[in-house]
C-alpha cells in the first residue's frame, strides 16, 4: 500500500528533536487578531451570519492561519500555534475571535447532539464511558481517538490545576508497528465490518450506529479512524450489531498497547494562548485526567472547532457512510445532531463557496431502513 508522501510516520523522539510543527505568532500577527476582534465587536453579528469581512484579518495574521493549516497536512500531521492574546479576552470575546479565525481556515462542522459549532472543552459534570457519553465535558482521561473533522482545533483559555496533558501519536506509525508485529491483522483493521455508535449525535434520518474501517487509504493517502469507546458502545447498546470477532478484539488490544507507549505517544502541555491543530486522518489523541480549580472562571477551558478544510486528502469510499463526502477538499464530517438550523445550512453553503470547496447538501449515505437490512444480512 502506498502511504502519502506528505504526512509521514513519527515517534516521540522525532517530534522532540524537530519542532517545526510549533509556530509562534509575531507581534504584528497578534495585533491583527486584536484589530479583527475590535471590528467584530463594533459591528456584532450572530456567529453563523459572519463572513471574513466581519472579522477582517490583515495579511500577516491571515498567513499565520494558512501556515498552521498547511502544517497539519505536512510532515507531522499536527501544528501548535503559540501566542494568541486570550488573557485580554472575555469568554464571549474569545468565542467571536475563534470563530472569526475559523472563517479563514475552513468550514465549521456541528459537533454534538445539540448541533453546536463551537464546543467548550471543560468539566461540566459529564460522564465518559456511559451510553451517549462524550469526553469533552468531563475531567476524565480519554481513550485514543480522532475527532470527526479534517482538522480539530483547540484554543486554550484556561489550564487545569493539575493534569489534562494532551497526548498525540502518529496513526501512520501505529500502522507500521502493527505491520511489524501482526501483519495478519491489517486486513482486519481495513475491513468494513466495524460498527461504531454515534453516541446519540446522529441526524434523525441516520441509524444510531455506522460502519467504518479502522484503517485504509485512498489516492496514496493513509487514513485511520478508531475510538474503542464508541466501538464498545455499539456492542453494549445494540444487540443486533454483529459481535466483534476474536481477531477484531486482538487488533484493538494490540493498538491499545502501542498507542500510549512512550515510544509512540508524545505528551504536550497546552498553555494559555496555544492553539493545537490535528489532522484527524494521520494522528490520534487522548488526554490525561485533570484536577480543576474551584473558582469557575479559573477552571480548565478550551474551545474546540471541527473544520473541513480546502486542502484535505481523499478518503476511501467505505468512509462515506460516516464522513458524507470522500472527495479531497470537500465539505464533510461533523456529527449532525438534531438541532440543525437554517442559519447553519446557509453558513456552510456560503463558507464553502468562499473557500472554493466542493459541497453537497446533507443526506444520509445509509438510512435507518438500509442499516436494518445490512445488519440482518450478517
Amino acid at each position: 500500500m502506498s502511504i502519502g508522501t506528505s504526512p509521514r510516520a513519527w515517534k516521540t523522539k522525532d517530534v522532540e528533536s524537530d519542532k517545526t510543527w510549533i509556530l509562534r505568532l509575531t507581534p504584528e500577527e497578534i495585533d491583527g487578531f486584536r484589530s479583527a476582534l475590535a471590528h467584530a465587536k463594533a459591528h456584532p453579528k450572530e456567529l453563523l451570519d459572519m463572513t471574513q469581512s466581519d472579522y477582517p484579518l490583515p495579511a500577516a495574521s491571515k498567513a499565520a492561519l494558512e501556515r498552521a493549516i498547511a502544517t497539519t497536512q505536512g510532515r507531522w500531521g499536527m501544528c501548535l500555534v503559540k501566542g494568541f492574546p486570550v488573557n485580554e479576552w472575555s469568554e464571549a470575546d474569545m468565542r467571536v475571535a475563534y470563530w472569526g479565525m475559523g472563517l479563514y481556515m475552513g468550514v465549521g462542522r456541528t459537533q454534538n447532539r445539540m448541533s453546536e459549532v463551537i464546543n467548550d472543552v471543560r468539566d461540566a459534570g459529564g460522564s465518559y464511558k456511559v451510553k451517549g457519553g462524550r469526553g469533552y465535558n468531563t475531567n476524565a482521561g480519554l481513550d485514543f481517538h480522532q475527532d470527526s473533522a479534517d482538522v480539530v482545533a483547540l484554543l486554550c483559555r484556561r489550564t487545569a490545576k493539575s493534569g489534562g496533558m494532551s497526548k498525540v501519536m502518529s496513526s501512520i506509525a501505529l500502522r507500521e508497528r502493527v505491520a511489524e508485529l501482526r501483519p495478519d491483522l491489517l486486513p482486519v483493521l481495513e475491513s468494513n465490518t466495524w460498527f461504531h455508535s454515534f453516541q446519540n449525535a446522529q441526524d434523525p434520518s441516520q441509524p444510531p450506529y455506522y460502519r467504518c474501517p479502522l484503517m485504509g487509504s485512498a489516492g496514496g493517502f493513509f487514513c485511520a479512524r478508531t475510538n474503542r469507546k464508541n466501538t464498545v458502545a455499539a456492542q453494549r447498546d445494540f444487540a443486533e450489531v454483529p459481535r466483534l470477532s476474536a481477531e477484531q478484539e486482538e487488533a484493538l488490544d494490540l493498538m491499545d498497547t502501542i498507542m500510549p507507549s512512550d515510544e509512540f505517544c508524545y505528551s504536550m502541555e497546552l498553555e494559555r494562548g496555544d492553539m493545537q491543530l490535528l489532522n484527524s486522518f494521520v494522528t490520534l489523541h487522548s488526554r490525561t485526567p485533570f484536577e480543576d480549580f474551584e473558582v469557575p472562571d479559573e477552571k480548565r477551558h478550551l474551545m474546540r472547532l471541527w473544520l473541513s478544510i480546502p486542502s484535505s486528502q481523499p478518503l476511501p469510499e467505505e468512509w462515506a457512510e460516516y464522513w458524507g463526502d470522500v472527495r479531497a477538499g470537500a465539505v464533510r464530517g461533523g456529527v449532525r445532531g438534531s438541532a440543525i438550523t437554517e442559519a447553519f445550512l446557509q453558513y456552510e453553503k456560503r463558507q464553502a463557496e468562499a473557500l472554493g470547496m466542493p459541497f453537497s447538501s446533507f443526506k444520509p449515505v445509509v438510512t435507518r431502513e438500509e442499516m436494518e437490512k445490512i445488519v440482518a444480512a450478517h
